[in-house]
């Protein structure tokens, strides 16, 4: 199977088959579906909040500086050359804005309820507050656009937990749209490439996601020789851009088109299901064009701390783990 699995988020909502959940999940697929025939206000919003971390990235330093936190690993607010890449250097290719999506559950909340917050002292990474720049609309666009992401991951979750609920007689009923619809500990990351001046294949490493659903808005392409936002309505190198490994380790490029946005899974997914679903190895390469960047958002769908996520670890535990090892 070399393209994903494209649905209509109508579809999604009266319930799509097991035959499409397993082309899109299962064994032998690409781990990603792509939904289509989203609400009618998400292409200015995405167009408007992708341009504006261009915006942010380029920020004076000091100004910058004031909106890191390094407390929670640079996993709340700003974060550039911080996390290594797999030979252990450390990124600077890429900045990235995260924020927390407990918003989603209550508009009055920027981090996890503090009854999560008081269990968990010693995890900033997650319990620590948004941090929002001094940007115009900013604020109220992203968390706009990322409850919309959220919105369709729900409908998402529940086709998937009416197919694991048919295979596993244990399986929690509707326990992945309570995660969607309910966590307090969902992340949205923000990302901005700048142009790439040597690798091409620099822009992001191979890697799996540790959460349960990964929401990904299409990437915006800009040519900074013109503006900072002079966006393209096309990548300019047909190389560039998310590619996936298979169930069968071939390599593949998967395009998301401008009015969709695609689901892949995550390991917290892969371990729900009992490795019926499986989670999603994918890079993003790079270009040797002078003078573009790249513009994308991912909504990281996942559990509160306190849940397990095997008889050994809970969430709290297991992202720790693996956050450790890439900062």
């Amino acid at each position: 199977m070399s393209d994903p699995v494209v649905v209509s988020l109508n579809d999604l909502k009266t319930g799509i088959s097991d035959e499409i959940l397993t082309k899109a999940f299962g064994p032998d697929s690409l781990g990603i579906i792509v939904v289509k025939d989203l609400p009618e206000e998400y292409l200015q919003l995405r167009l408007d909040v992708l341009k504006s971390i261009s915006t942010l990235a380029n920020l004076p330093e000091a100004d910058l500086g004031k909106l890191e936190n390094p407390d929670s690993l640079w996993l709340t607010g700003w974060s550039l050359g911080k996390e290594k890449l797999v030979n252990s250097n450390y990124d600077f290719n890429k900045g990235s804005y995260y924020i927390n999506c407990a918003f989603h559950n209550d508009p009055n909340l920027e981090g996890p309820t503090k009854e999560l917050v008081d269990k968990f002292p010693n995890y900033p990474t997650y319990t620590h507050p948004n941090i929002w720049p001094d940007l115009e609309t900013f604020e109220l666009d992203t968390k706009r656009l990322c409850n919309l992401i959220i919105d369709v991951a729900e409908h998402v979750a529940i086709n998937c937990d009416k197919y694991i609920g048919k295979i596993y007689s244990d399986y929690e009923p509707g326990f992945l749209k309570r995660i969607v619809k309910e966590s307090t500990c969902t992340k949205a990351r923000l990302l901005h490439y700048f142009p790439v001046k040597d690798d091409a294949d620099s822009w992001c490493g191979e890697h799996l996601d540790h959460s349960c659903l990964t929401g990904l808005t299409s990437a915006l392409f800009l040519d900074e020789s013109k503006s900072l936002l002079h966006n393209l309505d096309k990548s300019p190198d047909p190389e560039s851009g998310l590619y996936i490994k298979n169930r069968q380790g071939e390599t593949i490029k998967v395009n998301i088109p401008s009015n969709c946005l695609a689901f892949q899974s995550g390991s917290a997914l892969e371990e729900i299901s009992k490795r019926k679903f499986k989670a999603v190895p994918h890079f993003v390469k790079g270009t040797n064009l002078p003078n573009i960047a790249r513009n994308t958002l991912a909504v990281f769908c996942q559990r509160n701390l306190d849940e397990q996520i095997d008889d050994n670890e809970n969430f709290a535990q297991y992202s720790d783990r693996i956050l450790k090892n890439n900062h």
